[in-house]
């Protein structure tokens, strides 16, 4: 793959998605350049040509040129500190107003954008989004830690199940019922040298959570694994399945099984990468094997 190449492609897709080819942006009277200036000077309230020529990284003639052009007009009047060599720039009524309809009409176009897709693929959008940022940005993404269930857990699992699913994929409350059942086993049964329930904590919240049970002496299974919408895109899911095949290969269990819905796209990708193979359906439903020994 010619990694160049690749993100070349993404930023003519992604300008063209969000019609950054057009002569004005959004239809208005600005180019991008000149908006992004504006956008500034709203946010900084009163600022100077250099701390905007630092903040956008843009060539001093060039900025100064856009300034004029907004002195003539009537978006920012200047005005002199205390020291008379130094020149602050303020927006006047009509240059906010302007502003506020550019970020109004902003805000319209990602909403309407956003309305196109699903609420799972918009939540996977923006954790894309917040990743890409990062990376660029060289800062890490958010950590998080992970930990063994305590008590209140169960009960947590149990409802942000029925929640996120039921948002997410119209189920009812008998999924919840379901969910309910197997973490109550899990709790009658718990065998602690067999069996764990990770959770997965983010500044203090639960964002995560996956059981591996006992099934037969030789058999374990990978149960609940869920991930909160806010923590999609930091590699979470793919941790605790992790987590559940080295438990599972430090038991000596021979083989790790799961149950699953086949309209759990991500989940199923996890399971794929870590080497699980689908052995059977019946309707929706799947079961997939890991061979450990």
């Amino acid at each position: 793959m010619d990694r160049p190449e690749t993100v070349r492609a993404f930023n003519r897709f992604y300008t063209k998605q969000i019609h950054l080819l057009q002569e004005g942006i959004l239809d208005g009277p600005l180019s991008l350049t000149e908006a992004r200036v504006l956008f500034e000077l709203a946010q900084l309230e009163i600022a100077t040509a250099t701390d905007l020529g630092s903040e956008l990284a843009l060539d001093a003639g060039y900025l100064s040129r856009i300034l004029e052009a907004f002195a003539r007009k009537g978006y920012i009047k200047k005005r002199s500190g205390s020291d008379r060599r130094q020149r602050y720039l303020l927006l006047t009524a009509k240059g906010r107003k302007t502003f506020q309809s550019l970020n109004d009409k902003s805000h319209q176009e990602a909403a309407a954008m956003l309305a196109k897709l699903s609420e799972q693929d918009q939540t996977q959008l923006i954790a894309a989004m917040k990743s890409i940022e990062n990376i660029l940005a060289g800062e890490p993404s958010e950590p998080y830690t992970v930990r063994s269930h305590r008590p209140g857990d169960i009960g947590w699992i149990t409802h942000r199940h029925g929640v996120l699913y039921a948002q997410e994929y119209g189920w009812d409350e008998k999924f919840e019922a379901l969910v309910a059942g197997i973490a109550q086993e899990f709790i009658d049964n718990f065998d602690p040298l067999r069996e764990h329930l990770w959770i997965a904590e983010q500044r203090g919240h639960i964002i995560g959570s996956v059981m591996l049970v006992k099934k037969s002496q030789t058999v374990a299974k990978l149960r609940l694994l869920y991930v909160e919408p806010s923590a999609r895109g930091l590699g979470l899911g793919a941790h605790l399945v992790k987590e559940c095949i080295r438990f599972a290969g430090e038991a000596n269990y021979r083989k790790l099984t799961l149950w699953t819905n086949s309209m759990l796209l991500a989940a199923r990708r996890i399971y794929k990468r870590e080497g699980f193979h689908l052995i059977s359906t019946d309707g929706d439903f799947e079961t997939w094997e890991l061979n450990l020994s």
